[in-house]
């Protein structure tokens, strides 16, 4: 089953539904606009029990196309992984919906203020969202993602080997 990622923008997604009909067809891709052109797939995929649940995930998206994406969402989320308070947190919350006294405690911190400074930050990137009263988690179709990126940062870090 593939997952639904969070919606992108309509160019985006012809882009690729074209791409995967020429791939279907046998035909070349669709040539794009720029020096990008033919640069390939990337993708990842995921098969995993954490978060609430089974999640199976998978994409794969035209790399030229991948390099058009806006960039502010984008520099959104990385920002809002970007602090060490905020990765425990997402950990913890990869775990299931935890509330918030179990996140304050998870992420070493001394109020309830700092927790939803952070908080806000991983809501407003559409990283976490509420789950009930006091409570938070990653939905199910984000958990993938959110693993890739950790494993994609550690990767680009030297920690894997």
């Amino acid at each position: 089953m593939r997952g639904v990622s969070e919606p992108r923008g309509l160019d985006a997604r012809v882009s690729e539904l074209e791409s995967r009909v020429a791939a279907l067809e046998g035909d070349a891709p669709p040539a794009a606009a720029d020096e990008t052109a033919g640069a390939g797939i990337v993708g990842y995929q995921g098969n995993v029990s954490v978060g609430g649940g089974p999640i199976d995930w998978a994409i794969r998206y035209d790399a030229a196309a991948a390099l058009r994406i806006p960039s502010e969402q984008l520099a959104e989320v990385l920002a809002a992984l970007g602090s060490p308070v905020r990765l425990a947190l997402v950990r913890t919350l990869l775990r299931g919906p935890t509330s918030t006294k179990e996140l304050e405690a998870a992420a070493d911190l001394s109020s309830p203020g700092q927790l939803y400074h952070h908080l806000r930050a991983l809501t407003g990137a559409r990283v976490v969202e509420p789950h009930g009263r006091g409570t938070y988690r990653i939905a199910g179709p984000k958990v993938v993602p959110v693993l890739v990126l950790i494993l994609a940062a550690a990767d680009i870090a030297g920690e894997l080997g």
